[in-house]
């Protein structure tokens, strides 16, 4: 039987509580997960490719199936062919997500026949999303109970 390789993408500038929790989650249904930390032209992330990957990798230590992954410019289901993934995994929040989600899953679908889970966010995640993170953070508003503990930590000396 073929192993079960799944790839999880996002920007993760910064990473949440809530991403942790679908990558922790994803881990249980995967042999492999790759978390791919992808780059997003249109937003101007805080922290780099290499110290969201460095940060994600700190906060994975306990996930032994999970691989960090940078990808600078390419499709996401032209990286999970290349990595022979059988399913990619994306969360969703809130119906807008939804809506979003659902015209990728059927342009993916059609490209590459690539199957998609959708993870639903846990009730008390469902509001986080990085870019409010990164604004309070910018204000100095303690964002210890949306991200980990390092984050907190790294986000507090970007904006000193």
């Amino acid at each position: 039987m073929r192993d079960k390789i799944g790839l999880y993408t996002g920007t993760f500038d910064p990473m949440t509580n809530g991403h942790l929790d679908i990558i922790k989650r994803a881990a249980k249904l995967f042999d492999t997960l790759y978390v791919g930390i992808f780059q997003n032209n249109q937003k101007e992330p805080v922290f780099s490719a290499i110290e969201r990957k460095v940060l994600f990798e700190k906060l994975l230590l306990a996930c032994s199936n999970v691989v960090v992954i940078v990808h600078e410019a390419d499709l996401t289901v032209n990286v999970a062919e290349k990595l022979g993934v059988t399913a990619l995994v994306r969360s969703v929040r809130n119906a807008q997500d939804l809506a979003y989600e659902s015209e990728m899953i059927y342009f993916n679908g059609q490209m590459t026949g690539i199957e998609t889970v959708l993870l639903v966010a846990s009730p008390n995640l469902q509001y986080l999303n990085s870019t409010r993170i990164k604004e309070l953070a910018r204000f100095g508003v303690d964002v210890s109970p949306w991200v980990p503990e390092l984050v907190k930590i790294e986000l507090e000396k970007k904006f000193e």
